[in-house]
């Protein structure tokens, strides 16, 4: 499933796993794939949130609390949801013969459309144009 990645979008399903593991969830959702864009700081993606006039840090912080503090629960490993699935299946047609890139798989999470990372992006860019100065 993740053979075309490239080693910067393995580094950020290594970092999504781990906060699975920081709250105690089981799955690895597009919300922990989101996070782990963010706090990888990737130049391509801090371009795509700054052209589409979005707040990095509020991005940021919706998706930390998004995730809440975590869960009391025993694991025996993680899963990976059938967003998320859907989502490396995007990133992969996007990508086409190159390695799936983390530009890919923030693309996708948009196009995929669905779950609450999606929604947090629509948010902050629903924010952005309500909150920025018409200009003329």
């Amino acid at each position: 499933m993740f053979s075309k990645f490239s080693p910067a979008s393995l580094r950020i399903l290594r970092a999504a796993e781990q906060e699975c593991r920081n709250h105690n969830h089981y799955y690895v959702g597009a919300e922990h794939i989101l996070l782990a864009l963010l706090e990888e700081h990737d130049a391509a993606i801090a371009a795509r949130l700054a052209s589409d006039a979005i707040d990095f840090s509020e991005v940021h912080a919706q998706a930390r609390r998004a995730l809440g503090t975590g869960e009391d629960r025993e694991w025996e490993g993680i899963l990976v949801t059938p967003r998320v699935r859907k989502i490396v299946a995007l990133a992969e047609t996007r990508a086409g013969d190159r390695h799936i890139e983390p530009l890919d798989l923030f693309e996708a999470i948009r196009e995929e459309g669905g779950g609450l990372a999606a929604d947090i992006l629509r948010r902050a860019a629903s924010m952005e144009r309500v909150t920025s100065p018409v200009r003329k």
